[in-house]
């Protein structure tokens, strides 16, 4: 590991990001993997921990009676990240850096405690796995070295579950993880009642691009137009593959002009963009429907349901532009029309 990283926390903020589990809770491979630590290193608790900017989250426990979160400042694991190998404390009462933490002086009475880091591929330590005892005890050096192995297992479970989220050709997240963005994002912005707008995304003729210049090259404009959608996004944006030429993003804090306004931009990039492909200039536009955020007594499904017809009136008013939707029916300048809905309103 590159011990420069150490000191990189906005950096090691996106790595955990980049992953999308800095909610609590418990899943099942983590749940085992504590399991393991438990038995094999003989402690009464253990956890996979996350430390957020001022936040330590729990992915899994046994043993700590349901915490799932602590404040930064008390998190043994927030020394761990800062290690590049495991991490020990033989008694935490004797110790003048937790002597006074409130897990020491109080429940769950945390007395000696071994972690490693949890580091990415890429260098950053995201959060630990942990050992601890209600008991004063040394850890030996092989100890360290089994939950160093169980780690990088962590870890992997970490990529296996990025990847699964992730389109394999564009990078965008799959209709799955795009699906539960947008069910997420839902019920904060009903919750808080704040504007929020989903932009849903067709390649106009794509059909015919595959046609005329092949599968590959059909590829290629794939991938160049999640570029342009991903180089104009904000970090708090969410960008997905739904299936074939279909895409979709999602704007929160964004107002339907606001959206309208992101929407065009990136309609032009694209429209200017030429796709190299064998010596081969391809050019492709899209067409993209906007909806705000339907009122709190509707649904997610409402809500895409809603992106869906706007797009679909941008394809009938000529496509290669952006019809935003406002109480249900979208507007946009009229040039044509033909009957090119996408696929999944048919």
């Amino acid at each position: 590991m590159d011990k420069d990283k150490l000191g990189d926390e906005e950096a090691r903020l996106a790595a955990l990001r980049r992953y999308e589990i800095r909610e609590p809770g418990e899943t099942r491979p983590f749940q085992r993997i504590v399991d393991l630590v438990q038995q094999v290193i003989g402690v009464p608790m253990a956890a996979v921990s996350l430390i957020d900017a001022d936040t330590q989250l729990f992915k899994a426990t046994r043993g700590l009676a349901g915490i799932t979160q602590t404040a930064r400042s008390e998190a043994f694991c927030n020394h761990t990240i800062a290690q590049t190998e495991a991490f020990a404390v033989s008694d935490a009462r004797l110790d003048p850096r937790f002597a006074d933490n409130p897990m020491v002086t109080g429940s769950p009475h945390i007395r000696s405690y071994l972690g490693v880091p949890l580091t990415t591929p890429d260098g950053y330590n995201v959060g630990s796995l942990c050992a601890i005892d209600d008991e004063p005890r040394q850890f030996d050096r092989a100890q360290g070295e089994i939950m160093k192995k169980l780690a990088e297992i962590v870890v992997e479970q970490f990529e296996l579950q990025q990847i699964a989220r992730q389109d394999a050709l564009t990078g965008a997240l799959t209709r799955r993880g795009f699906f539960a963005e947008v069910e997420k994002e839902f019920r904060r912005a009903s919750r808080y009642d704040r504007p929020s707008t989903l932009v849903a995304i067709d390649v106009d003729h794509f059909k015919s691009i595959n046609d005329r210049y092949g599968h590959p090259a059909g590829d290629a404009v794939l991938v160049s137009i999640a570029n342009a959608c991903m180089a104009n996004m904000r970090r708090s944006d969410v960008f997905g593959r739904l299936g074939g030429e279909e895409f979709a993003l999602l704007l929160p804090e964004t107002d339907a002009e606001e959206a309208r306004e992101a929407a065009e931009r990136i309609r032009r990039t694209i429209e200017s963009t030429i796709v190299q492909v064998g010596g081969i200039e391809v050019r492709a536009t899209v067409s993209m429907g906007a909806a705000p955020r339907p009122s709190s007594g509707e649904t997610a499904a409402t809500w895409l349901a809603e992106a869906d017809i706007a797009l679909y009136e941008a394809k009938q008013f000529g496509r290669n532009r952006v019809a935003v939707g406002r109480a249900r029916r979208p507007v946009a300048s009229p040039a044509g029309a033909s009957d090119d809905r996408p696929a999944h309103l048919h």
